[in-house]
This record gives C-alpha cells, sequence and structure tokens, in this order.
C-alpha cells in the first residue's frame, strides 16, 4: 500500500482515483473545483479544495509523507508545469504528470516530473495495434523501442515446441509466460509445447514482434 497525492479530478484523475482505490491504496485528492471533489470522495482517504499552484497550499499538504504525486490537470498546462514544479521543490519523491502534447511532455520532465503518461498518444497506438491485427489480444508498451504484447499461439506454430521453434534465436524476442484455459504459467522451458487455443505472452522490439507475427 502506497500514500499517492492525485492532483486534478477530471474524467482521468477520477478513473485514476477509482482504480487507486481498488488496489488499496491511501489517496489523497485535490482539486480547485468543489463538484469534482465531491466525485470522488467514495474512492479517496481524504481531500481537499485548493489550487495547486499555491506553494502555501501544497506545502500544508505534507508533499515529503506521500510515496508517489501524480498531477492529472489536464485543462491548464501552465498550472500543471507549475504545480509539478513546486512539488519537487517540496521534496516530491516521485512526481507523475500528465502531458497533451510531445512539447508539454519535455516541459514537464525538465520541471520535476520523474515521468509522464500521455494518455491520448498511448491509447491511440494501442487502438491502432490491437485492432488491426486479429490475433494481438493486449499490448503494453514499455519504452520506445520495446513492448509485451498477448498474441494467439499462431496455427503453424500449435504443437510444436518452444526449443522447435527456436524464437529466440529467429526473431530475437522472448515468450515470458503462456495463457491456457484462464491460467498464466510463467515456467516456460525449450519442451513447453504450445496449444491450440492458447496465448502468449512474449516481449522484445516492436520491429521484431512485428516481423514473428506479421503485424
Amino acid at each position: 500500500m502506497k500514500n499517492v497525492l492525485l492532483i486534478g479530478l477530471g474524467r482521468f484523475g477520477r478513473h485514476i482515483a477509482i482504480h487507486l482505490d481498488s488496489f488499496g491504496h491511501q489517496v489523497m485528492a485535490v482539486d480547485i473545483n468543489e463538484a469534482r471533489i465531491n466525485k470522488v470522495l467514495p474512492y479517496v482517504t481524504n481531500a481537499q479544495i485548493g489550487d495547486s499552484t499555491n506553494a502555501e497550499f501544497l506545502d500544508s499538504l505534507g508533499i515529503g509523507n506521500f510515496d508517489v504525486c501524480i498531477v492529472t490537470i489536464g485543462s491548464n498546462f501552465q498550472n500543471s508545469l507549475e504545480t509539478t514544479s513546486l512539488l519537487k521543490e517540496m521534496g516530491a519523491k516521485f512526481v507523475v504528470s500528465r502531458a497533451e502534447r510531445d512539447v508539454q511532455a519535455k516541459f514537464l520532465l525538465r520541471n520535476g516530473a520523474d515521468k509522464v503518461v500521455y494518455p491520448e498518444k498511448q491509447m491511440a497506438k494501442w487502438t491502432a495495434i490491437r485492432y488491426t491485427a486479429d490475433h494481438i489480444l493486449d499490448y503494453i508498451e514499455l519504452d520506445d523501442k520495446h513492448a509485451i504484447f498477448e498474441v494467439e499461439v499462431p496455427r503453424e506454430w500449435v504443437g510444436k515446441s518452444v526449443g522447435q521453434l527456436d524464437i529466440r534465436k529467429k526473431y530475437d524476442i522472448n515468450i515470458m509466460a503462456i495463457k491456457e484455459n484462464g491460467s498464466l504459467s510463467a515456467s516456460v522451458s525449450p519442451e513447453t509445447h504450445l496449444a491450440e487455443g492458447s496465448t502468449l505472452l512474449v516481449i522484445g522490439e516492436y520491429k521484431a514482434l512485428q516481423k514473428c507475427f506479421r503485424i
């Protein structure tokens, strides 16, 4: 369980609050809008109405006590940038800030953000990959070059062992786990045989994954 400071309670921030609650984290929610605060009250430990660009208000929250500070102000980038910078100046351990454009991400990283989330861009990429390849079931971006894909076992691989296919040597990708009948197994060896209807969790570079699975 972690103590999380969540600043900005629009749609994106509200969804984060709901998920943090489901994972059992303690959340302090902050927004300048009382109506937004009221909507997340069932999902947070505490909440305050206030201006996160006000240094005195922000300092009163005890920034150093939070394991993660998440800034999801989407409507006013200047406020998001100021809040991010103030959090770092006040000793925030880890700051995650939302960006809506590439240039915003660069400014945030230069001014205190440890990580930047770019939900529209990330979801657009996920949608493009997920729904243009019938056999891709899920996708997790690790960085600009690497990803994890959940893929159906290709028909020509069914009944063969991992060693026979020699996927790592041929394509420079790794099978992390196999899901069969809803059960996930990370015990993958060269002797593991691939069954029809199973799915694979594979990791590698985009280019290698695209080549291997013809994405």
